[in-house]
């Protein structure tokens, strides 16, 4: 059994002073990956509430997804919460540690943004990428 919970880095201030912290990238979620026998384990960790599932199953995420999340912030992407989103321009991402991920192309002042979404939990991920590394899906 193994578990993933995004992180990111945040700059929070005070009226005295200024702190870098590791914030949730999903709030409520963590990814974990297991034998479907092993589900009783997980539900009996405190503060675990249910997995997500429909018609009662477990839904789960497609392992790509997963992977492509994790190697970009392994690979250091910068990336923070977004709104998510359903429509846009579709991008995949050629080069870089989100090799193959595809998501939405967004610009944000002179930076562009691929923002990553989860469909399952409808929650999305926006990471900064030089226009030059994405193509048209």
């Amino acid at each position: 059994m193994s578990c993933f919970l995004p992180v990111y880095r945040s700059v929070r201030r005070w009226k005295d002073r200024r702190k870098e912290l590791d914030l949730v990238l999903f709030p409520g979620y963590v990814f974990v990956h297991l034998d479907l026998k092993d589900r009783l384990r997980v539900l009996q960790v405190p503060s675990v509430v249910r997995f997500v599932s429909f018609n009662g199953h477990p839904a789960p995420l497609p392992d790509s997804e997963i992977e492509a999340l994790n190697n970009g912030l392994a690979g250091g992407v910068r990336a923070e919460p977004h709104p998510y989103l359903k429509v846009g321009r579709r991008v995949r991402v050629k080069y870089g540690p989100l090799t193959g991920a595809q998501g939405i192309l967004v610009r944000r002042k002179d930076k562009f943004r691929v923002v990553l979404s989860i469909d399952l939990i409808m929650r999305s991920v926006a990471v900064e990428v030089d226009e030059a590394d994405v193509e048209p899906c």
